[in-house]
């Protein structure tokens, strides 16, 4: 079974496709699907619904709150212990980078066989060197 943490930058792009300038929209979708058919398991750190309904809100407001009942819906674990925020701190404070992207990262980093997946390339820049994280365009065509 493949193990795959998602940020909130893969998650949107579900909800946000329409958008003219989302890009990647069919490799997160192939994601979707994938976890959809239990291909995938995702595992994610405590934040990730609040993170993704937030951009909802203010992205989609009129469809904020059926977005969010199908964000919900979608089969996953989530893992919250103490060395997960550790991680994620350590994280945020060496790259001086925001701590919900280092939470994701953290619970990839404590999660064995898993990987973050983001397409946040700023981030992902920065921590490469850490392991366990890949871009989301590299990732579906490593797997395809």
């Amino acid at each position: 079974m493949t193990l795959v943490v998602l940020d909130a930058s893969v998650a949107l792009k579900w909800f946000l496709q329409l958008h003219d300038n989302e890009r990647e929209v069919e490799h997160a979708l192939a994601l979707l699907t994938r976890i959809g058919d239990a291909r995938i398991r995702m595992i994610q750190p405590p934040h990730f619904i609040a993170e993704v309904a937030a951009v909802l809100v203010r992205e989609k407001p009129c469809e904020a709150h059926d977005d969010l009942l199908d964000l919900i819906n979608i089969e996953r674990r989530t893992l919250d212990t103490p060395d997960i925020h550790a991680t994620a701190l350590d994280l945020a404070l060496r790259y001086q980078h925001h701590l919900f992207d280092t939470l994701y990262h953290a619970v990839a980093l404590h999660t064995p066989g898993a990987t973050l997946i983001t397409a946040d390339r700023r981030y992902y820049e920065k921590v490469r060197d850490e392991g366990r994280i890949n871009l989301l365009a590299d990732w579906e065509q490593e797997t395809l």
